[in-house]
């Protein structure tokens, strides 16, 4: 099986940095508690320029471990999964933006 990642940019207003990382940290504690979590990284950009100035990745032992995490959230409105949580990058409040993806490794060195 093969690790997946989901990996979410933001774009984080100026003065919301620390509700990002307060919102972040929540999450992560929740997945720390689901099967199949591997890790999870923050990234801050260091160019002020960067539109999206975070990287959340959360790494998965397999897509049968992150589906079981995200089930159903995609057929929620507010993206809550099972456990009432919102997923899919979902959790941020507005004015933060956020693009999900998910994705497998193919190569590396």
């Amino acid at each position: 099986m093969n690790q997946v990642s989901a990996i979410n940019v933001l774009e984080v207003p100026e003065g919301f940095e620390d509700e990002a990382i307060a919102v972040r940290e929540r999450y992560v504690a929740y997945f720390k508690q689901q099967p199949g979590f591997v890790s999870a990284t923050f990234y801050q950009s260091i160019n002020a320029e960067n539109r999206y100035n975070f990287i959340n990745i959360v790494v998965w032992v397999s897509e049968q471990a992150y589906q079981a995490v995200v089930k159903g959230a995609a057929m929620h409105a507010e993206g809550e999964n099972a456990d009432g949580m919102k997923v899919l990058g979902r959790g941020f409040p507005e004015p933060i933006l956020v693009n999900p993806g998910q994705y497998k490794i193919i190569g590396g060195s």
